[in-house]
Formats: C-alpha cells, structure tokens, sequence
C-alpha cells in the first residue's frame, strides 16, 4: 500500500511539476558537539522535476560555476572560491518513483557513492501549525541515530524534502532533529531551467553503505594512512586540486601542513548528521 501511494503521489507531481523546480532551505547545524553555541548556517537547493530530485549546497553551485569559468578562461584564481567552503560537503540524488537514492561524498580525494532506500518510517502526529504561507502537520521518525521531526504540507503535492527524507503527503517544509543540532526551513521555490547536478571529479566509486561509513570512520580517526596511501599509491607526493588541474605535493611541510589542515577540519566536525 504504502508503495502504491507513493507511485500515486509521483504522477500528481509530475503533473505539478512539469517544469523543474527549485526549493531553498536555510541549513542551521552545529558541526562541533564542544561548541553547541556555534551555528553554521547556509543555503541548500533541493531541485526536483517530480521524477527525480537532488538535494545540494548553494555554495557547492558557485563553485561549480567559478571553476568551470576558471578552465574556460584557463585563469586559474583560487581566492575566488577560498569562501564558498560548505559543511555539506556531500549530494542526494533521489527517485522518487522507486523511492531510493544515491549518497555522494568524498573521503580524502576519492568520491563514493552508495545506494539505499529513502527512510520513510514516520509517525503522522495530529499536530498542526502553519509557517509561512503552509498549513503543516507534524511527522516523526528515528534515522541515522537521530529522532527527526518533519512538517509537511499538502498544499504542495510532492513527497520529497531535504537530505534523505520523503515519503510524506507532501512537500517537507520545516525538518530538524530532537537536539536541535541539524534543522532546515524553507524560504523559497522558484522554477528553473532543469535539474542542477553538483560536479564530480573523477569517477564515482559505488560501495556498499556500511563499507562507506566504515571508511569514513577510519579516515576520520587517521586521515595521515589515508594521505599516505593516496601519495604511495601515485609514487611519490600526494595530489592536490588546483583549479581543476592536478598538482604533485612533494614538500614535506607541504604535506605536513596540509594533513594538519585536514585533521583541524575533521576534529571541528565530530557531530555529522548521521552518528557513525
């Protein structure tokens, strides 16, 4: 039944949405679980044509759009990206139809991408609460070692909404989970030429869901053998983006300043949105 549903709430999104659309959520997260009282706020776009959907950042769309100017003009200038940095650093592309999706991420300098069905357990609540422009009700469900709460509005025919979630009567406008570390709102929707799929360097390397979060564990604990491995596998200095050029970091302190940097940034980010 409950696939039935969902097949019956694509074709009336399809018809709604014949034309890509664009929704645009405010992200408030707390990557850093020692300091709660540090937001990271940012833009996301969840671009969906009623078939399928993409869930990214605003700023990862700026990159893509500086870097590719940057190879057409061959006018390689870092500092026009150095703040375009986003915490999610990852992409979800959903069928809505079969009602899974694919969850992209880099570990080091290789991205993954693993399969897996869109969580759709919730508890409909009898709560109601309008925000903005939408009558909303309230859903529940527990994922990713969190207890999420999403309010979905019927007024928008289509059973998506940010990062993994779906599977609702409609359109999820407001999500966040029971500590208040992660929440996305809805601003705005605006029609755009077609779906927007973030770019990807290389090739995608598809892995089993656990296999990933295991090696992503393993790279957060020791990102030094994951560097190291990348340099021995290339015979010699670890490789860098440069402007979509590859450059050799043979340096020593290169190296050492670089794997500093990286083990900085993974320690300020010890609170991921799905608990390892």
């Amino acid at each position: 039944m409950k696939y039935i549903l969902g097949i019956i709430g694509v074709i009336i999104s399809q018809f709604t949405f014949s034309q890509a659309t664009r929704f645009v959520y405010q992200a408030s997260m707390t990557p850093d679980s020692t300091k709660v009282t540090e937001k990271k706020i940012e833009k996301v776009y969840l671009d969906v044509d009623g078939q399928k959907s993409v869930f990214y950042s605003e700023n990862r769309a700026k990159r893509d759009s500086i870097m590719n100017r940057m190879r057409e003009t061959k006018n390689f200038d870092r500092t026009q990206i150095q703040d375009l940095r986003s915490i999610i650093d990852y992409s979800v592309e959903k069928d809505l139809a079969k009602q899974n999706l694919n969850f992209k991420q880099r570990i080091a300098r290789d991205q993954y991408v693993y399969e897996e069905q869109i969580p759709n357990t919730w508890k409909i609540l009898p709560e109601t609460v309008k925000i903005g422009n939408y009558q909303t009700q309230k859903a529940e469900q527990n994922y990713g070692g969190r207890t999420w709460y999403a309010w979905f509005t019927t007024d928008v025919p289509l059973q998506d909404g940010p990062y993994k979630f779906g599977g609702l009567p409609g359109l999820i406008v407001k999500l966040e989970d029971s500590k208040g570390d992660y929440s996305f709102d809805l601003m705005e929707s605006k029609k755009i030429a077609s779906i927007q799929t973030p770019e990807s360097r290389g090739q995608d390397i598809s892995i089993k869901k656990d296999k990933f979060l295991a090696m992503q564990k393993r790279f957060q604990q020791d990102p030094s053998s994951f560097m190291n491995a990348n340099s021995n596998r290339m015979g010699g200095g670890q490789r860098a983006n440069a402007g979509g050029r590859q450059r050799q970091v043979s340096n020593p302190q290169q190296m050492q300043d670089m794997q500093k940097r990286m083990l900085d940034d993974i320690k300020s980010r010890n609170n991921p949105i799905e608990k390892l």
